[in-house]
């Protein structure tokens, strides 16, 4: 009997089992289990012999006219060649010589006049059509019997496995075969209870009916079952992980009564939404706990995220400890610290003329500051007279240290590696700091790894009062050139009444691109031949064309940090037109009289990137417009997802989308999307219940049984997830 920890070459051989490492990295009897079809076929209807064409998997039923045996001149030995018809027209079967195919057996099982339905890919030779290697079924003499068989034959499930160039799906559904037929009653990991609670079939049943189905009933049946195990065993690691982290010591902070959050929030000009209280009010419970927070704040573009942060960090302040802002780009960090030390006033001035008397520092640290800027900060971070540290990867440097770190903010989190996130809690001296994470629009991996489990969610789900509509109108630039025309006289008539603009581009140019900000969407089929647009090209172009006479300046991330300030300053007050620039706008930048902006080359962005753009504007009480200008033909995939984007202004609604396309990443490594998973069925999009299910059932089996010294079978399938790296990733997410 097999077992699902086997390695292949026992089983199949060493040059098949080579095969399947190199070409598809399976190197176990379970890997290769857990490698499931695709889709499956049916050999189909019947075809008439007279109309097969030429590459095309058809099913023939067939009497045989005559065998013979042709020698082969190149090779040696001779092949079979089995002429049949179906009284239309004729066709040759070819069987040749190799191992594993005796060409003799065909013979003996193929004489002239018998009956045999065969399925293969048509193929042509010198005029003469033919079947080479075709799968086929005698019949026997009794022609109701050969029908039934026929019918039968025809109907057949054929499972077509995800191949390579080098290796067919037939040739994986040999190998399956081979190992299935070895396999026998395997330990079952889910517990017997839970199988009769949720009607699953066994483990063994379930990896022969999902490769050798009878019925698409078979094949729902297996992968439900087959689902049930990756979400249990996912979420058991996740609730045991869970119930670890409840014994981790954090230090309680309460805030206190009279301290900076009250003072602050006496002096804010407007109220706070019901959705902001709500959700401060269980932020506060978290940093009061004695045991670390880890919570995800989701919340729309411009919901207010920074401010429900921004107070959480003034109660860890006014618990005696250090809040730290971790931003993932320079302009953003810039931007949250003018912000945020202009929210806060004289509350930020300790120890400078003015301040008041509570007062903290709020420090900036990034990694292109000058010297004695950079010393300041540290020292200040150091010393713990700073309250709040605002930074970027610097702050995650080791000679960077703090006095008492309580909480951790990150800012946009997919923007940062599970290794760097990590490094910043180590910085916290007694036990671990709360850790809130914001995000606007999730990105495909943070919502499967809200659903899976791995933070407590809170969301913001009303806007401030004051946000106006954003409207959101595709540009084909290819297809209708006026459009385009249009566009720029749009931009000009709203300079005209003293309005500014953002234009977007994937690239800086002019050499400048190497370590540029990345795009947010995967190459695929049908993006435009040419490079795409940059910057410092596109800003001549306007600046000597369509928008000559406004001010236009560019911003991107290879400038210094001076000059990324003064451009910042510059268009913040009104001084600057038209800012063309790469995605370091893409979050947390607030220009109010901003209401334009023109994203070029948008089907170069993921969705998720578009939407957190297109933030940028209408953030004050003008209306914003929005324009994705595309090359990308109507129909395209690319194109689809701009009018997804055009569609609808609900960032969840949007991060459906985006899942639909990329997918959720490793939800146990560090593939922030795509293919690459440790789950190879589940789904986030049309598994949510299910995978509430078994978090129910794993939250309810750690209770009883900690340490799982009844359910051997469920210990070695979690070991089995948690490979080393991903156990590392567990423990540090």
């Amino acid at each position: 009997m097999t077992a699902l920890d086997e390695p292949l070459h026992r089983t199949l051989g060493d040059k098949a089992a080579k095969r399947l490492a190199k070409e598809l990295d399976l190197h176990t009897a379970g890997d290769l289990l857990r490698h499931y079809p695709r889709r499956y076929a049916t050999r189909g209807e019947l075809t008439d012999l007279a109309s097969l064409a030429e590459g095309e998997l058809v099913t023939v039923v067939a009497e045989v006219v005559h065998a013979t045996r042709v020698p082969m001149r190149n090779r040696g030995g001779s092949m079979l060649k089995v002429v049949v018809t179906d009284g239309s027209a004729r066709v040759s079967m070819l069987f040749f010589p190799g191992k594993g195919n005796n060409v003799g057996h065909h013979q003996s099982r193929l004489p002239p006049g018998r009956r045999a339905m065969f399925a293969g890919k048509v193929s042509t030779f010198r005029g003469e059509r033919q079947l080479s290697h075709p799968e086929y079924e005698t019949f026997p003499d009794d022609e109701d019997t050969g029908a039934d068989l026929a019918r039968a034959f025809a109907e057949t499930l054929v499972p077509v496995y995800p191949a390579s160039k080098n290796l067919a799906s037939w040739k994986i559904a040999q190998c399956v075969g081979i190992v299935l037929d070895q396999l026998g009653d395997l330990p079952d990991p889910l517990p017997a209870g839970l199988r009769r609670r949720h009607r699953l079939t066994g483990l063994s049943s379930a990896f022969q009916r999902i490769h050798r189905p009878d019925t698409p009933a078979d094949i729902g049946a297996s992968r439900h079952r087959l689902k049930w195990d990756e979400a249990f065993v996912l979420q058991l690691a996740l609730a045991r992980r869970r119930r670890e982290a409840a014994v981790v010591a954090a230090r309680p902070r309460p805030g206190g009564p009279g301290g900076l959050l009250d003072a602050f929030d006496a002096a804010l000009p407007f109220t706070l939404t019901e959705g902001q209280r709500e959700v401060g009010e269980v932020i506060a419970a978290g940093l009061a706990s004695s045991h670390p927070m880890h919570r995800l704040l989701q919340g729309d573009v411009g919901a207010g995220k920074t401010l429900v942060a921004l107070r959480a960090m003034l109660q860890v302040v006014d618990s005696g400890g250090q809040a730290v802002l971790l931003a993932p780009t320079e302009v953003l960090a810039q931007q949250h610290h003018r912000s945020i030390t202009a929210s806060l006033g004289p509350l930020a001035q300790a120890g400078r003329l003015g301040g008041a008397e509570n007062a903290t520092r709020v420090a900036l640290l990034t990694g292109s500051q000058g010297a004695a800027a950079r010393r300041e900060a540290l020292l200040d971070a150091a010393s713990g007279a700073a309250g709040i540290v605002i930074g970027t990867h610097a702050l995650l440097q080791e000679h960077v240290g703090f006095a008492d770190l309580g909480l951790v903010v990150v800012d946009e989190q997919h923007r940062f590696g599970v290794e760097q996130r990590d490094a910043m809690r180590e910085k916290s001296a007694d036990g671990r700091p709360h850790v809130l994470v914001m995000t606007a629009t999730p990105i495909p991996r943070t919502v499967a790894m809200t659903v899976y489990g791995d933070l407590d969610v809170v969301a913001l789900t009303q806007a401030p009062a004051g946000r106006s509509p954003i409207a959101t109108h595709v540009v084909p630039a290819q297809e209708r050139p006026r459009f385009l025309d249009r566009a720029w006289e749009r931009i000009s008539e709203e300079a005209g009444q003293g309005r500014q603009t953002y234009v977007v581009c994937p690239r800086i140019g002019d050499g400048l691109d190497r370590g540029a900000e990345p795009s947010g969407a995967p190459p695929e089929e049908g993006d435009a031949p040419r490079p795409p647009l940059a910057v410092l090209d596109v800003a001549a172009q306007l600046s000597g064309g369509p928008l000559a006479g406004l001010r236009v300046e560019c911003l991107h991330g290879r400038l210094g940090p001076d000059d990324k300030e003064a451009v910042m300053r510059r268009f913040t007050a009104g001084e600057v037109d038209v800012l063309v620039a790469t995605t370091v706008i893409e979050v947390g930048v607030d220009v109010p009289n901003a209401t334009v902006m023109a994203i070029m080359d948008a089907d170069r962005f993921g969705v998720s990137q578009l939407h957190q753009l297109r933030g940028r504007v209408g953030r004050g009480s003008l209306p914003g417009l929005c324009l994705l200008v595309t090359d990308a033909p109507d129909g395209a995939p690319a194109r689809e997802r701009l009018d997804a984007v055009a569609a609808t202004s609900d960032g969840f609604e949007l991060a459906r989308v985006d899942l639909e396309q990329r997918r959720e990443g490793d939800v146990l490594g560090d593939a922030q999307s795509g293919r690459k998973s440790s789950l190879r069925l589940l789904t986030l999009l049309h598994d949510e219940d299910l995978i509430r299910e078994a978090r129910e059932e794993a939250e309810a089996l750690v209770a009883d049984d900690p340490d799982l010294e009844a359910h051997a079978p469920l210990v070695a399938a979690l070991a089995e997830l948690l490979s080393d790296d991903r156990a590392d990733y567990l423990e540090k997410t």
